[in-house]
């Protein structure tokens, strides 16, 4: 039977970790609520020979003795009343009814039933899945025990930007060596998910088609050039990268690029006008855009249009 105690800090072990999951918690709150009215929720114990092992209330015990507080309310529970796994249960239990789990603390939680608590991943996928409301699939039971094995900088990266699954595993495909030079390279940068997928799938295949690792592309002057660029903001040189990585995957696109742009420069088009060419070059249409606010500014941009009809640049490009 559980009992209430008030129990010393400093009896309680707080370098066991044996069931916790805490990755990156927001204590302000928590830490307010205590200062102010102090621990309304009694943290769980274990009694042991040489003291307590916290079963839940990692945050709690932490945030009193920051506060400098001796003593913490706990339940106690009698060193073999339980088997570990069920306090593991219990626990993960008591945190999804008052705080939640963030998607890294889902996956140490999952990588510790497997690995510490010799769970069957048959029984995670059916039981402990959608207890963190997750689909019962083993694929996603593989996405989050890959997620627990990264490095620190990764889960933390994967949880401030809110990471996907599809791109967790993206990044699971690499060396560690490798994600931490996606971290260097991804953190400076502004990327939503579809930016950060379209990024990783052309790093990828330049790793394959010229057996080069992530960190030897990553790690090339005009890339690293971009990285040292501070007077950029986050969204320029998240462009001006993207645009590196496309000419680095197709070289003869960025030629034929070039190409256009040197000779649409020689064109002299008024500012307003803008001229575009088919995606990818798959294509020989030209399109010219324009803008005007006046009849005035209309005519003076129709006229110059005109002028380009027997330039020798725009019979280039046409048949370029």
């Amino acid at each position: 039977m559980n009992t209430i105690q008030v129990i010393p800090l400093q009896q309680i072990d707080l370098s066991d970790e044996t069931f916790s999951v805490n990755f990156m918690p927001d204590l302000q709150n928590l830490r307010a609520s205590i200062d102010e009215v102090g621990l309304i929720q009694p943290a769980l114990l274990r009694k042991k020979q040489d003291g307590y092992q916290i079963v839940s209330g990692f945050r709690r015990i932490s945030i009193l003795k920051d506060l400098g507080r001796p003593d913490s309310l706990a339940r106690i529970i009698d060193e073999k009343e339980l088997e570990d796994l069920q306090l593991f249960s219990s626990s993960l239990h008591e945190n999804l009814t008052t705080r939640g789990f963030n998607a890294v603390e889902m996956a140490i939680a999952l990588e510790k039933l497997i690995q510490q608590f010799r769970v069957d991943p048959g029984v995670i996928v059916k039981k402990y899945l959608p207890l963190f409301n997750l689909e019962s699939d083993e694929k996603i039971l593989n996405t989050y025990l890959s997620l627990a094995r990264m490095e620190e900088e990764i889960k933390g990266y994967v949880l401030r930007e809110e990471v996907s699954r599809t791109n967790i595993r993206k990044l699971a495909i690499y060396s560690s060596e490798d994600r931490l030079a996606l971290f260097a390279l991804f953190s400076p940068l502004k990327l939503g998910e579809n930016r950060l997928r379209e990024m990783l799938t052309l790093l990828d295949e330049i790793s394959k088609r010229d057996r080069l690792t992530v960190r030897e592309i990553v790690d090339r002057p005009e890339i690293q050039a971009i990285l040292s660029h501070k007077e950029l903001t986050a969204s320029q040189r998240t462009e001006r990268m993207k645009k590196i990585l496309m000419d680095l995957r197709y070289p003869r696109m960025a030629v034929l690029e070039e190409t256009f742009e040197r000779k649409k420069r020689n064109l002299g088009l008024p500012s307003r006008v803008s001229l575009s060419h088919s995606p990818f070059f798959e294509g020989k249409e030209l399109k010219i855009e324009f803008q005007f606010e006046t009849v005035e500014q209309f005519q003076s941009i129709v006229s110059s249009l005109s002028s380009l009809v027997g330039k020798r640049e725009l019979k280039e490009l046409i048949e370029s």
